[in-house]
């Protein structure tokens, strides 16, 4: 060859153009060209791979010997199979101008607004952080072209993805089932079955005219006579017009539909994400779209940004037959909760907000809400009859378990003051939300099991959302001051003050000898929890075939379920868990459910929020049946 150009790119020479030159000139005619824009593996020159005819893994056309071999095997590929086709004609070049074309996922300057402008001519100016030096570390990251068509679908090859908003391999082996023994080799061809596995899906959704990156999710049903009246309904009959008066059948969901706001506060959870994906105009109307698929007859919603919902999600959601009760946080932040539903299924009893800042009490200085309404159901048989519907936004914070007990005691208190019925008993409970807290945590095992021993507990493990918890100190006994007004039963203690002095009454005829008895039993009862409801919980948190966790929220720190639905199940539901069967107050049969998805599954399509899925949570959904005592 006339001229070793190579050796003085990576030396970073200045000859290195002119010898480039030179050498393309005796190599033939330049042909138009993919470049990929870097600046210091080839002393910042951009090397260039020839244009792809067909199928984007059909190869490149045959150029000049030796074309390619300046370049990595991984860039090789990438210009191999990677052309994007730009305004449906013209095949993208980087080397012309390209209007915001370009975004470095992985890397915002701590001085730049979200989100991070970018130059028009970024083939000119653009250039990787000077942090990534090495082209390993270049091949590492997570870069993402965002104006490319539907039918594109791009993975760098990845055997040890340092960057923060990708799969490390580790997480990747742990899904997949695998030992964490493969070799390198083994790393790089799984990538690479994987990258090519992807193109083709994606070239044949284009061929078939099909919308990328959807991930169906099915139904589940817990008995014959639920999938029968979906039928039913997807065919237009109303219920109220069937001859069975007797039952109410309605549908559930609680969605985080993330705030816009703490989204942008929070931006190192979304790297993964192509920054178009995240604009509040673009995820609106898919959020919106979810919900009018979905169809569900009460909407129970977290993180509902106030100036979003006054402009644009109230009015939207009333055009579609909902009222809308909204309560927003106490804080600067200015998300809160709203519950909506159908005034064709339901009319409004009352609405209760609760605010779980309280000025007076150091403990409670975080601005949580909580929202509780009594419904009413239209075409049922019983006047009275009543469901009760909660949601709530609980602290994030996993080392302050105290203050998520407490502020579910908030709840649990309010949600017993307004769901007795005339008889004493409780009408039907559905407690949705946002609860910070996973399965099997002792947050989650007091909901469930209505009562909680919290002595020696640390309060970094109430919520179980660390797995080496940062907060060691032990919970106080009680928890929260007694000017709370809120038992350990979780029930406002002036309501339950002539039951206590009744109750103070026998202890007193029956006072033993020894008065330290009596203060032992009385610290020993002081730590324990309890709540009067019989609550079951909607989904199983692991699919039952493999034991694999199920997911309700995935971005680029974690992917866990903190979603829940939690139900009072009448005395005949089959799906209701142990410990739910003496239900007391007739209850709710779990007709089916919307099924959820593994964290494996969530990442094929980039995590949350992708394309299609606009929030960071996946929206929960059952179906239930009204059961009269």
């Amino acid at each position: 060859r006339p001229l070793d150009y190579k050796s003085q790119e990576r030396a970073g020479g200045r000859g290195a153009v002119a010898a480039r030159a030179g050498y393309e000139a005796v190599a033939g005619a330049r042909r138009p060209e993919l470049a990929l824009p870097w600046a210091d593996p080839f002393g910042g020159r951009r090397g260039c791979v020839g244009p792809v005819a067909g199928p984007p893994w059909a190869g490149p056309a045959p150029g000049p010997a030796g074309r390619h071999s300046m370049l990595p095997r991984h860039v090789q590929r990438l210009g191999r199979d990677w052309i994007t086709h730009w305004n449906g004609s013209q095949i993208l070049a980087l080397n012309s101008p390209v209007s915001s074309c370009t975004r470095w996922a992985g890397h915002y300057p701590p001085w730049a607004p979200f989100p991070l402008p970018i130059s028009a001519d970024f083939s000119a100016n653009w250039r990787f952080p000077p942090v990534f030096g090495p082209w390993r570390q270049f091949q590492n990251s997570n870069w993402h072209l965002d104006n490319y068509t539907q039918s594109c679908c791009f993975h760098l090859p990845n055997p040890s993805m340092k960057s923060e908003g990708e799969e490390p391999l580790t997480k990747k082996r742990r899904l997949s089932g695998q030992d964490d023994t493969s070799t390198p080799e083994q790393e790089t061809n799984l990538s690479n079955q994987k990258e090519g596995s992807c193109l083709s899906v994606a070239w044949s959704e284009e061929k078939h005219g099909s919308k990328k990156g959807t991930i169906k999710r099915h139904w589940e049903y817990f008995c014959q006579q639920s999938r029968t009246m979906k039928v039913a309904k997807n065919k237009g009959s109303d219920q109220s017009s069937t001859g069975n008066e007797a039952t109410f059948d309605f549908t559930v969901m609680s969605y985080n539909i993330l705030s816009q706001n703490l989204l942008e506060d929070n931006s190192h959870l979304y790297k993964h994400c192509r920054q178009r994906l995240l604009f509040w105009t673009y995820r609106f109307p898919n959020i919106l779209q979810e919900i009018k698929e979905l169809d569900a007859d009460v909407l129970c919603l977290q993180e509902v940004q106030e100036d979003h919902y006054r402009t644009e999600i109230k009015s939207s959601l009333e055009s579609l037959g909902y009222h809308c009760e909204y309560k927003m946080r106490t804080g600067r932040k200015p998300d809160g909760c709203a519950i909506c539903f159908k005034t064709s299924k339901f009319s409004l009893i009352s609405s209760n907000p609760v605010e779980f800042f309280r000025r007076d009490i150091p403990l409670l200085d975080r601005d949580n809400v909580g929202l509780v309404l009594l419904l009413r159901p239209r075409f049922h048989c019983k006047a009275s009859a009543a469901i009760c519907i909660a949601n709530t936004h609980l602290l994030y914070n996993p080392r302050r378990g105290d203050i998520k007990l407490t502020q579910l005691a908030m709840l649990l208190a309010e949600i017993a003051s307004v769901a007795p019925q005339r008889d004493g008993s409780f009408c039907p409970i559905i407690i949705c939300g946002d609860f910070n807290s996973v399965p099997g945590s002792p947050l989650y095992r007091f909901i469930k099991e209505g009562k909680l021993n919290y002595e020696g507990l640390a309060i970094g493990k109430v919520s179980g959302q660390e797995q080496f918890p940062r907060g060691q100190r032990i919970l106080s006994i009680p928890i929260w001051p007694k000017k709370l007004g809120i038992s350990q039963n979780c029930v406002y203690e002036i309501k339950q003050q002539q039951k206590e002095e009744n109750a103070g009454e026998k202890l007193e005829a029956a006072k033993p000898d020894n008065p330290q008895e009596i203060v032992i039993a009385s610290e020993k009862l002081s730590s324990k929890l309890r709540h009067h409801f019989k609550l079951s919980s909607v989904y199983s948190h692991y699919f039952p075939e493999t034991g694999i966790p199920e997911v309700t929220t995935c971005h680029s720190r974690s992917a866990v379920t903190v979603d829940y639905i939690f139900y009072s199940a009448a005395n005949d539901d089959t799906a209701a868990q142990p410990g739910a069967e003496d239900s007391f107050c007739g209850g709710l049969k779990l007709l089916g459910r919307l099924a959820l998805l593994t964290e494996k599954d969530l990442w094929t399509v980039n995590g949350l929020p992708n394309e299609n899925n606009s929030s960071d949570h996946l929206p929960l959904l059952a179906e239930f049946r009204l059961i009269e005592r």
